[in-house]
């Protein structure tokens, strides 16, 4: 039995890492996001906590000002290796990765309404447990959610929609 359930631990952890990678490779960077940016055997080099504004522009050493605004991850770690090689270093070794995700904020007929930290995974009725649950006065079937970058308004949303950093969500209020 021990057996069984070590292999399943072993099963379940893989595919958490594969489903945060593959999150990580399709995340668009955006205002709020903190990241960290490790360059191998290069201190001077790594930014351990870096918050990313709304201009979206940081100031990184010899390559002076970097845009991180709806880059993946990856593609704003080859844009520093291809700055840092030749020049600084033979062949940098670079990690960007994000630390901490923009706020979702969860609006309407909650009992805690707000900003809440998005983590990976999350979706309508997560972010509404967040948020302290439905009001007594919550209209359960009228939940839309406004997502983030979209030019649209909000859309009716089920609770096991997905939910992205920056979304908010909204819960209307019941007549009855």
């Amino acid at each position: 039995m021990i057996k069984y359930i070590s292999i399943f631990l072993a099963v379940f952890s893989l595919t958490l890492k594969a489903n945060a990678e593959a999150f990580e490779d399709t995340y668009q960077i955006g205002a709020g996001d903190k990241l960290q940016i490790s360059v191998y055997g290069e201190e001077d080099l790594s930014i351990s906590e870096l918050y990313i504004s709304n201009g979206g522009r940081f100031e990184y050493p010899y390559l002076g000002q970097l845009n991180a605004l709806n880059k993946t991850p990856e593609q704003l770690r080859n844009e520093i290796v291809k700055g840092l090689k030749g020049d600084y270093l033979i062949d940098p070794k670079v990690r960007v990765s994000v630390i901490g995700f923009r706020s979702i904020y969860v609006n309407g007929e909650v009992k805690k309404p707000g900003g809440y930290e998005y983590q990976p995974g999350l979706t309508v009725d997560k972010a509404i447990a967040l948020a302290g649950g439905f009001t007594d006065r919550a209209a359960r079937g009228k939940v839309y959610i406004a997502k983030s970058g979209s030019e649209e308004s909000k859309s009716k949303v089920k609770l096991s929609n997905k939910v992205m950093p920056g979304d908010i969500i909204v819960i209307e209020q019941s007549f009855f």
